[in-house]
C-alpha cells in the first residue's frame, strides 16, 4: 500500500479547504469563519485514515483526486473549485460516492476533533463546551482473561458477543449453575475510560471505528463493539416490546407465549434488573420544542423510561451518554448481567474475533477464534470447547460468523431490518444547549401504527458536533459553514421506522460483514414521506425559524413561506444515497427466528434449524422489525430464550481458566 505523494497531498488539502473554506465575516472574534479545514490538520487525518481503508475504496477516493489533478485543481480560485467538484461528481457513481466520502470525512474531522486539551476551536461558536467533567479514577469492577498465547477453554456454554443479549444470556445461564465463557470482539472501556469525546468514543467503542456506510452507501449505521455493546452508547430508551408485534411473531413465526403473560414476565424481569424508571427524563430545549410542537398539533407525546439510576444521575452530563457514561448513572450490560455473570465465575475475553463455530455432526462442540492485544503487540489463538453456543454478535456480526461457519441455512443474513431514520433540523430564536440532558427523554408515538402494524416514531437524537455537521447538506463550503455558525439554536428531529422490507448481510473474501439495504418497499415508502411530513409539521408549531432537511442538496424553508411547497420539494428527494441521508442505530432479523427453515435461521426458542447446540441470542433473531428502540426486546427474548438453553446444558461441571492471569 503507497503513500500519498506530494501531488495528491496538496489536491486533498485543497479539497479539505474547498469543502471547509475560511470566509471573510466581520466580527469573527473566535476565527470561525477565517478558519479552514487544514488549520485544523484534517487533511493528515484524512490521510491516515484513508491509509485504513480497504483497498478498492482507497483506489476509488484516489481516483477522484486524479481527476482533480487533470483539472489543475490546485491552482484555480475557490468558486472554479466547486464547480469543478460539482462537474466530477456528476461523471460517474464512483466519483459521486468518491466525493461524499471526502467531504463527509473532512466535516465530520473539523467539527470533532479535539486537541490534547480536549477542545475544537469550532465549538466556541457552536455553543458547546465540549467534555464538562473528568473521568473518575475508578478500578475496573471486571477483570477480563488475558490469555498467554495460544489457549483452549472449557465450558458448558460459549456466549460469542457481550451486548443486549448475549450479557443477559451469560447472566442466566451462570445463575443456572453452568460454566460460560464470553467472547466479545471489542475491548473493555469503563466510567474511568470515558473521555465525553466524540471521535474516541466512536473509535473504541463502535463498529468499525464509528458510523460505516452499507454497501450501496444508502444508510449509515452505528452498532456498538465494546464490552457491554450497544448499551454502553445507546440513548437509554427502555420501550417495551409494542403488543401488536408480540402478536404477530407468535401467530405468523410460532414464537410461543410472546403474546401474553409469560413473555410479560420476561419484560419485568429485564427491566428490574437495569432499574428502568420515568425520573432522569427531563427535557431539554430541543425536547421542550417537540413536545411544544406536538401539544399544538394534538398529538401523542410521551416521556420514556431509561435505565439511568437516578442516585448518579446528572442533568449536565446526561448528554454524553452515547460516549460513554462517566458518572455510572446507566445501568448497561456492563453494570448488571455481565457484572451478574462474572460474579458467578464466568471468564469474560475481550478483544477476541470468533471466527468460526466448531460443528461436528451436526452438533455445535465449540469456537474458534483470534484474541489480539494492539496495546501489548499480542495475539493468540482461542479454543472454546463447549457443546452449547450462543451467537450474540449482533445482526451484522452474528450473521457474518455464521456465513463463516458455513451453518444456518439458506436464511442465513437475510431479512436483516435497520430501522432506517430520516432527520430533519429546526433552528429557533434561543440557544437550546441540546447538549444537556438525556439522547431521548420524550418522544412522539402519534403514528408508531398507521398501517398494518407500520410506522414510525418521532425521537431527538443524540448531540453531536462531528456526525451533526456530515449529516447536514452541504451544497457549498460558505453555506454549510454559515448553517453550523447557528447550530446552537438548532434541534434534531428523527423519524424512526418500522421497516417491513428487509436487506442482507454477505460476507467479503476476508470473511468481514458487507450489510447491503435499500428502502423500497412501498409501505416502507410512504412511511417514511409520512415521517419527514411530520417532522417538518412539528418544527413549524413548535415555532422554528427556519428547517433543513438532512437531504443532498440547499432544501430549506423558513417562517413566512409556504410549507406545503416545501414538503412537497422534499418529496422529490429519493431516498438513499445522493438523496435523503439514512441513518440505522438498530440492526436486527439477519438470523430470525420462525418455524420455516427456508426463511428463518432458528427455531422459536433460538436453536439453529440445521445444527443443534447452537443458538441465537441477539437482535439477529428478530423474526421483523420490532418498531420500537430494541434494547429491552433483545434483553427479554435473551431471557426468555435462556431457558431453552439451560434446559439443553445440563452443567457438566466443566472447569474454566480463570478470570485474569
Amino acid at each position: 500500500m503507497s503513500e500519498f505523494n506530494d501531488k495528491q497531498r496538496e489536491i486533498l488539502t485543497a479539497v479539505c479547504d474547498t469543502v471547509v473554506p475560511p470566509l471573510a465575516c466581520d466580527p469573527d472574534p473566535d476565527g470561525f469563519f477565517a478558519r479552514k479545514a487544514s488549520d485544523l490538520w484534517v487533511p493528515q487525518v484524512v490521510e491516515y485514515l484513508m491509509a485504513g481503508m480497504p483497498d478498492d475504496q482507497r483506489a476509488g477516493l484516489l481516483a477522484v483526486l486524479e481527476a482533480f489533478g487533470e483539472q489543475d485543481f490546485v491552482r484555480t480560485s475557490p468558486g472554479t473549485r466547486e464547480q469543478l467538484m460539482h462537474k466530477v461528481a456528476q461523471t460517474s457513481s464512483a466519483a459521486a460516492t468518491g466525493l461524499e466520502v471526502l467531504t463527509t470525512l473532512t466535516l465530520f474531522l473539523f467539527y470533532g476533533l479535539a486537541d490534547e486539551r480536549g477542545r475544537n476551536p469550532n465549538w466556541e461558536m457552536l455553543g458547546y463546551p465540549g467534555p464538562v467533567s473528568p473521568a473518575p479514577h475508578l478500578e475496573r469492577p471486571l477483570h477480563p482473561y488475558t490469555p498467554r498465547g495460544d489457549t483452549t477453554l472449557d465450558a458448558d456454554v460459549c456466549v460469542i458477543g457481550s451486548g443486549a443479549g448475549g450479557s443477559v444470556m451469560a447472566g442466566v445461564l451462570s445463575e443456572r449453575g453452568l460454566s460460560v465463557v464470553v467472547l466479545e470482539a471489542g475491548g473493555y472501556f469503563d466510567d474511568a475510560d470515558f473521555d465525553q469525546l466524540e471521535i474516541s468514543a466512536y473509535q473504541n467503542l463502535y463498529w468499525r471505528g464509528g458510523p460505516t456506510s452499507t454497501a450501496e452507501m444508502n444508510v449509515s449505521v452505528l452498532a456498538g463493539s465494546c464490552l457491554g455493546g450497544g448499551t454502553v452508547v445507546n440513548w437509554a430508551n427502555s420501550l417495551r416490546t409494542t403488543q401488536w408485534v408480540r402478536e404477530q411473531w407468535e401467530r405468523a413465526y410460532g414464537l410461543e407465549g410472546l403474546a401474553g403473560a409469560d413473555f410479560d414476565r420476561h419484560l419485568d424481569a429485564v427491566l428490574r434488573r437495569l432499574g428502568v424508571t420515568d425520573r432522569c427524563s427531563e427535557l431539554n430545549g430541543p425536547q421542550q420544542r417537540m413536545k411544544g410542537g406536538a401539544d399544538e398539533l394534538g398529538w401523542s407525546f410521551k416521556t420514556v423510561q431509561s435505565n439511568i439510576d437516578e442516585r448518579r444521575y446528572s442533568f449536565e452530563t446526561a448528554g454524553y451518554t452515547g460516549f460513554g457514561d462517566q458518572t455510572g448513572a446507566k445501568q448497561s450490560a456492563v453494570k448488571t448481567y455481565l457484572q451478574d455473570a462474572y460474579d458467578r465465575g464466568a471468564t469474560l475475553v475481550t478483544r477476541c474475533w470468533a471466527q468460526r463455530i466448531v460443528v461436528r455432526r451436526n452438533h455445535a462442540k465449540g469456537v474458534e477464534a483470534i484474541w489480539s492485544d494492539p496495546g501489548a503487540g499480542r495475539s493468540g489463538r482461542i479454543t472454546v470447547k463447549a457443546p452449547q453456543v450462543v451467537v450474540a454478535c449482533g445482526a451484522l456480526e452474528s450473521a457474518a460468523l455464521l456465513l463463516r461457519s458455513g451453518i444456518g441455512g439458506p436464511a442465513v443474513g437475510d431479512y436483516l431490518r435497520l430501522h432506517p431514520c430520516t432527520a430533519t433540523v429546526g433552528f429557533y430564536t434561543d440557544d437550546l444547549e441540546g447538549w444537556k440532558g438525556a439522547p431521548q427523554a420524550g418522544i412522539v408515538d402519534e403514528f408508531e401504527n398507521t398501517e398494518q402494524g407500520h410506522g414510525f416514531l418521532i425521537e431527538s437524537p443524540q448531540y453531536t458536533t462531528a456526525l451533526a455537521a456530515a449529516a447536514l447538506p452541504h451544497a457549498d463550503g460558505a453555506s454549510h459553514k454559515r448553517v453550523m455558525s447557528n447550530f446552537r439554536h438548532g434541534a434534531a428531529v428523527i423519524a424512526l421506522l418500522r421497516d417491513r422490507g428487509h436487506g442482507r448481510v454477505k460476507i467479503d473474501r476476508a470473511g468481514a460483514a458487507v450489510p447491503s439495504y435499500s428502502l423500497t418497499d412501498d409501505l416502507d415508502l410512504r412511511n417514511a414521506r409520512k415521517g419527514i411530513d411530520a417532522q417538518v409539521r412539528l418544527h413549524e408549531a413548535a415555532g422554528a425559524q427556519q428547517i433543513l432537511a438532512a437531504a443532498a442538496g440547499p432544501l430549506s424553508w423558513r417562517r413566512g413561506e409556504d410549507i406545503d411547497a416545501f414538503i412537497a420539494g422534499t418529496r422529490r428527494i429519493p431516498l438513499g444515497a445522493q438523496g435523503w441521508k439514512l441513518f440505522s442505530a438498530h440492526q436486527m432479523g439477519s438470523c430470525r427466528m420462525g418455524t420455516d427453515q427456508r426463511t428463518s435461521v432458528a427455531n422459536p426458542w433460538g436453536e439453529l434449524h440445521d445444527v443443534s447446540g447452537a443458538w441465537i441470542g441477539d437482535g439477529s433473531a428478530f423474526p421483523t422489525a420490532s418498531g420500537t428502540n430494541p434494547m429491552i426486546t433483545i434483553m427479554a427474548l435473551a431471557h426468555r430464550n435462556a431457558q431453552a438453553v439451560a434446559a439443553a446444558a445440563p452443567s457438566t461441571a466443566a472447569t474454566t481458566a480463570p478470570q485474569s492471569l
